[in-house]
């Protein structure tokens, strides 16, 4: 089973080292489980603009070819003014949804603000569900204060709320009938 994390933007740090959490607990929980995380600050990725999928660049493909192969997804994206950011969009339509049909997908997010955490429930789950996804009840969503000058996540809640997620997401695949054991 390939548990993905999507780092999805291409500015700052603090949301690749949130997916990364969630994907090390995923990954201390089961053993077996292979995670990677995919983050789109290593990419040239280009616009969505309708083209077929082998008709753009390398890194687009690239990234196209290692969702495709994902069984369930971490979605990560800071919350910008309120929304998601462009590449994360991108990201959603450029890979044809039939994609992510059936396989879990679950959420964190960091932002400026507590309120924030509100696009969650209303732009991602949305999107997943447009994408017949089965989307993970918990999430995860931090604000600035609760990473340290260096960006480690110092915040205990942050820490369990991790840990839950994480736990939410081999049980829901297991459930699927996937081989997974959940080692909590």
């Amino acid at each position: 089973m390939k548990i993905l994390g999507i780092s999805g933007t291409i500015l700052g740090s603090k949301t690749a080292v949130l997916v990364e959490s969630v994907l090390k607990r995923i990954e201390e929980n089961n053993p077996e489980a292979d995670v990677e995380l995919l983050d789109l600050r290593d990419y040239e990725m280009e616009f969505c603009d309708g083209r077929p999928v082998e008709k753009y660049g390398s890194d687009t493909r690239e990234i196209v070819r290692i969702i495709s192969e994902a069984d369930a997804y971490l979605v990560g994206t800071p919350i910008f003014n309120g929304s998601i950011p462009a590449p994360l969009k991108n990201v959603f339509d450029l890979v044809p949804p039939a994609v992510f049909r059936h396989k879990v997908m679950g959420f964190a997010a960091n932002g400026g603000t507590f309120q924030h955490y509100l696009v969650i429930e209303n732009q991602l789950k949305p999107i997943a569900g447009y994408l017949r996804c089965f989307v993970a009840p918990g999430f995860v969503y931090a604000q600035q204060s609760c990473f340290n000058d260096q960006n480690v996540i110092t915040d205990q809640d942050l820490l369990g709320r991790i840990d839950d997620l994480a736990e939410e997401m081999l049980r829901m695949q297991s459930a699927m009938g996937r081989t997974v054991q959940v080692h909590s």
